[in-house]
């Protein structure tokens, strides 16, 4: 393992410089601290944060996790349910475009001490991803796939067994044809979501046209254009991204003068709180956000002794209630066209 020593070696300066450097002391210029952060993550140097705490960072960003029900909250905790007993401290930071601007992940990592992350939330835009590619330090991403780097591992839920099992279930209702509403394909899972419907569509002997799906950034295009779009070509099951747009395609189903389950079944993705709340109740696929939270210290744990797991996927739910039923005999239409 690389020392300060060495650091100092290759970059031509004391020890007491790279020391200096990489605490973040006010004496050493800008551009000799970047050198040395650089250099430092190149030979692989690694340090705890003051001397022997051992520190892990969670970020998290498009997710929140202030609130007992918010989907971050329970990952979180999980993490901390396995790391705090083993020895480590876990700083929860917020992440954000500014932040991963001003440091790549690795020198941020090696200059606040950290030895490995979890992250949560990250989009397919964020300038951290591509790092991640040629990143040294340990680190695990929730639904975001980098390979190969022996270093990065992914975390997540077996999508394409979920979803195949929402679809397969409702093909045993008797859903002949089944359409997905999504949120706007601008992250990883969202777009392995999308393929895995299709995916399970064949799988089911169910049309696969690519026109049973609709996604949108807004939801105002998913309830006034997709929404109606799916309708009219005879849908009699909707599968969505989330349990938030489920909630909200269920809401202006009613207001069309649907009823359901009778006219038309609707499945979310997640399973948060209020579903068991819903009227009628949402049928969900269901993620154990705790132990999404255990899994990500289990898969870091592992990154930092040196075992480079790939991908570690969990098993999903599917939790049926009082949204989904058996298929109509004929297909639904709005109350305005009948």
């Amino acid at each position: 393992m690389a020392t300060m020593a060495d650091i100092a070696k290759k970059v031509g300066v004391s020890k007491g410089t790279v020391s200096k450097a990489l605490n973040g002391a006010p004496d050493v210029s800008e551009t000799l601290r970047k050198t040395i952060l650089e250099t430092a993550v190149g030979l692989g140097y690694t340090r705890a944060r003051r001397g022997a705490v051992r520190t892990l960072a969670v970020f998290i960003e498009n997710m929140s996790c202030a609130q007992p029900e918010d989907f971050g909250t329970d990952i979180v905790t999980g993490f901390r349910q396995m790391a705090e007993p083993a020895g480590y401290e876990v700083r929860v930071i917020e992440l954000n475009e500014a932040l991963q601007k001003a440091a790549p992940f690795d020198e941020y990592m090696l200059q606040e001490g950290c030895l490995g992350a979890l992250l949560l939330g990250l989009s397919l835009e964020d300038p951290w991803l591509k790092g991640f590619y040629t990143s040294h330090t340990p680190a695990v991403l929730y639904d975001n796939l980098v390979q190969p780097n022996p270093t990065v591992a992914t975390l997540g839920m077996d999508n394409n067994e979920a979803i195949g099992q929402a679809v397969a279930t409702l093909r045993a209702m008797g859903h002949c044809k089944v359409g997905y509403l999504s949120s706007a394909l601008g992250s990883h899972i969202y777009r392995v979501r999308y393929q895995s419907f299709f995916n399970a569509l064949r799988e089911n002997g169910l049309p696969d046209d690519p026109d049973l799906a609709g996604t949108s950034f807004f939801s105002s295009e998913t309830l006034d254009a997709h929404l109606p779009r799916l309708l009219e070509q005879g849908v009699t099951a909707i599968l969505c991204s989330s349990d938030l747009l489920a909630h909200t395609v269920m809401i202006r189903c009613q207001e069309l003068g649907l009823r359901v389950p009778q006219d038309i079944s609707i499945v979310g993705f997640d399973d948060l709180p209020f579903c068991a709340h819903t009227a009628p109740p949402l049928s969900t696929i269901r993620q154990d956000r705790l132990q999404i939270g255990k899994s990500g210290f289990y898969a870091l744990h592992s990154l930092l002794d040196g075992v480079p797991i790939s991908s570690l996927l969990l098993h999903a739910q599917l939790i049926l209630r009082g949204s989904t039923g058996p298929a109509p005999q004929s297909a639904p239409s709005p109350a305005k066209e009948r």
